[in-house]
């Protein structure tokens, strides 16, 4: 016998939708999905927080972007969809700031609860309080576990005299960081003299005319350090080349206190310095035989 009313309703579910029901899906970049109510078809290029809600932006094939509350009304392939916030976008977010968390400013594989060694006997030697706060901000770190010190000098002047005094030994070394060591210079001359004076002692520098050099200039938004005229005070001429106060001393330390805060890591340094510190490091840091 023909069945006159088809088959029985109850048996399915009558109130599914016509296209399905929608399935929640990551709203990840490049994603492309439609827009039930106004037909707008784009590829997800961002999902941000606006007016307290959850914002999807779709970029047409014009190039032009539009924003949508994140959730349901979205088609993909024409089926429904719930647009929920890109977790694998935020996993890989929070994996890249675990990894960067993870290294010293020097670039150092961070050592995590171990307090400070107690100081050597080794010391590393820096031409003033600028060279020292550089130094501590990008390898401080890496100094503390290996309990190593860094202490300012006042010039060089007296440099053999003061290395004979500290009588570095094989397990107590000196390592001596000097500003513009460059061939020719009365630098250069004292050096040499004062490396003679022990074995134990190992002295390098940079070319720049002062340790604030060694920050790369882009750093401050400048392709290039400034050139300063001979006979005048190159610290005061770039702060003026650069618009900062510049008249007293303590515009000097501000100044420097405003350019060291645009160093994040060793990346931010020029090479040379960096090359000059890691090997001191390294030999004031050798194991006692």
């Amino acid at each position: 016998m023909m069945d006159r009313y088809g088959t029985d309703v109850l048996k399915t579910d009558w109130r599914t939708p016509r296209r399905g029901r929608a399935q929640d899906l990551e709203a990840e970049r490049g994603l492309v999905v439609e827009d039930v109510e106004t037909g707008w078809v784009g590829a997800v290029v961002r999902v941000e927080k606006a007016g307290g809600m959850q914002v999807v932006h779709l970029e047409d094939r014009r190039g032009k972007v539009r924003g949508f509350p994140l959730g349901p009304g979205f088609l993909v392939d024409g089926k429904p969809v719930v647009l929920t916030p890109p977790t694998a976008e935020r996993r890989a977010q929070v994996a890249a700031a675990k990894q960067a968390a993870s290294r010293t400013a020097s670039g150092s594989v961070r050592v995590s609860g171990q307090p400070a060694r107690v100081a050597s006997g080794s010391r590393i030697w820096v031409e003033g309080r600028h060279d020292a706060e550089l130094v501590e901000k990008v390898w401080g770190d890496d100094l503390r576990v290996e309990g190593v010190v860094v202490e300012m000098l006042d010039g060089v002047d007296d440099l053999s005299a003061m290395i004979r005094q500290f009588a570095p030994t094989r397990d107590r070394r000196l390592g001596i960081l000097v500003d513009h060591l460059v061939p020719g210079t009365k630098e250069s001359r004292i050096v040499a003299e004062a490396a003679r004076v022990s074995p134990y002692v190992k002295i390098l520098g940079h070319p720049y005319v002062d340790v604030w050099q060694s920050i790369k200039p882009a750093r401050l938004g400048l392709d290039a350090w400034p050139v300063i005229e001979r006979g005048r005070s190159w610290k005061h001429g770039v702060l003026e080349a650069l618009g900062w106060p510049h008249e007293t001393q303590a515009d000097v330390g501000l100044g420097w206190k405003k350019m060291l805060s645009t160093v994040r890591s060793y990346s931010d340094l020029e090479p040379t310095l960096l090359a000059s510190v890691e090997e001191l490091i390294d030999f004031v840091t050798v194991p006692p035989e």
